[in-house]
């Protein structure tokens, strides 16, 4: 039978905004460094079948460094082809007149947005935005369309993804999946605490020692021991070159000693976990498992506490089909960058990785279906950032709460940009915002929508 509800939405109007932000300090990852971003933020207006209106809200840096990192491609230009692709994908969501759930709109709209991205950058004579990089464009409008679908009929977002709301899960992943919805693969409640992972960026300072009269002078920690030390910080993603084994691993071990030293005195070393994320800047897989082999030989208990590693090769899988079965026989191994649609996930199944990183800025949509696909394949998953500050982060980590994730969700912006939130925003959802024992507190996100409690922050 046909889905057709009450509870389905048809998009009124959605309209973008943009700020620039500076960094607190540099954020360099990979082969970048981000000194600013540009952050979006949209407002959707929707009607149910019933006739209700209700307005939503969704937030994202269009993080092209990120998303499109072609070193050939100016910026600036970048910015603004990314800035018209938000806005034409706010139009296109308005000119679809059909009653849907959110999920269909997203997906019924994908191929639209991936040749409308393309339109954009053919007209301003650059080379095609990376289809990843679209998807950031239209993950603050899919947002806030989930944000309105909750807030217009009244409930909890994360509730509308039954039988009385949703279609199954076959519509998206095939026949199997008939008579499965994605209510059944997340939590049907918030978490109260989450753990937050922070990032280790490979100019971030380690020890106070290294503190020096260049870093800010703002009230916030310069140096990862001051962070452990004030925040509780137990999880902790490093930022690895990929291209410089003597460095990487000494990097490793180095945040491994410090973080158990500042721990230890917390009474809590045990708690201490790791990742490890060249961004793609791996020649091969077999790089990471000569790190790990080393990392290993100088200590077995840093070692052991490597949760997982994120995408060690670069993102085209199609060009070069690195083979992570000998990798993940060691350590799960995450697809990120690589992770664009249902076909990719596919792919990557195929090659051997042994599991996928969800991102917000890749669609609370897709999000949905992939976490319900990983949790019935059994493989790990994980809630990564894109240093998301505002509403971004109280998306980000309220999804965090709502799945089953490795361990916890990433939340940086607190390091990077932390004033690109506003006074409203960490007063109501201080738990958030100020991180205690290195968990987040989500008992405020509640209500209808994403839990944003938008009325209190306006």
């Amino acid at each position: 039978m046909k889905h057709a509800m009450n509870s389905d939405i048809r998009v009124v109007s959605a309209q973008p905004e943009y700020r620039r932000v500076a960094a607190r300090t540099p954020l360099k990852f990979g082969a970048v460094v981000v000194p600013e971003c540009t952050y979006c933020t949209v407002k959707v207006t929707v009607e149910n079948r019933a006739g209700s209106v209700a307005d939503g809200y969704g937030g994202i840096f269009l993080m092209d460094f990120w998303c499109w990192p072609d070193p050939e491609v100016d910026h600036e230009a970048k910015v603004a082809a990314m800035q018209a692709v938000t806005d034409r994908y706010c139009e296109l969501v308005c000119r679809q007149r059909r009653f849907a759930h959110p999920i269909d709109i997203f997906f019924e709209l994908e191929e639209e947005l991936r040749r409308m991205a393309e339109e954009v950058c053919r007209q301003r004579s650059l080379p095609a935005i990376p289809f990843l990089g679209a998807l950031v464009c239209a993950s603050p409008v899919d947002a806030a369309i989930h944000d309105a679908f909750g807030n217009v009929n009244g409930i909890d977002t994360y509730n509308g993804y039954g039988p009385q709301f949703c279609p199954d899960l076959s519509k998206w992943l095939g026949p199997d999946f008939k008579g499965k919805y994605i209510e059944q693969y997340i939590k049907p409640a918030y978490d109260r605490f989450v753990p937050i992972f922070h990032l280790v960026g490979g100019l971030d300072k380690l020890t106070r020692a290294e503190v020096d009269e260049t870093d800010p002078r703002d009230g916030l920690p310069n140096s990862l021991d001051d962070w452990i030390a004030s925040q509780g910080m137990h999880c902790l993603k490093v930022k690895l070159r990929g291209r410089d084994l003597d460095w990487d691993v000494e990097r490793m071990l180095a945040v491994y000693r410090v973080a158990a030293e500042e721990l230890g005195k917390l009474g809590r070393a045990d708690e201490l976990h790791l990742t490890a994320d060249t961004n793609e800047q791996c020649d091969t897989p077999q790089y990471v498992i000569e790190m790990l082999a080393r990392i290993r030989e100088q200590s077995e208990d840093c070692f052991r506490r490597i949760l997982y590693i994120e995408q060690p090769t670069e993102r085209d899988m199609s060009a070069h089909r690195h083979d992570m079965h000998e990798l993940s026989r060691i350590k799960p191994v995450l697809v990120d960058e690589s992770l664009t649609d249902l076909q990719s996930f596919e792919t990557a199944m195929e090659l051997g990785w042994s599991g996928i990183a969800l991102k917000t800025c890749k669609g609370h949509s897709a999000d949905m279906v992939f976490a319900s696909k990983a949790r019935e394949l059994g493989i790990p998953y994980a809630v990564q950032d894109l240093t998301n500050p505002s509403l971004a982060l109280i998306h980000s980590v309220g999804m965090g709460a709502r799945l089953y994730t490795i361990m916890g969700v990433e939340a940086n912006s607190r390091q990077y940009f932390p004033f690109a939130t506003s006074e409203a925003e960490k007063r109501v959802h201080s738990g958030i915002f100020d991180i205690r024992n290195g968990v987040a507190d989500c008992s405020t996100l509640q209500g209808t929508g994403l839990g944003y409690r938008m009325a209190e922050l306006q």
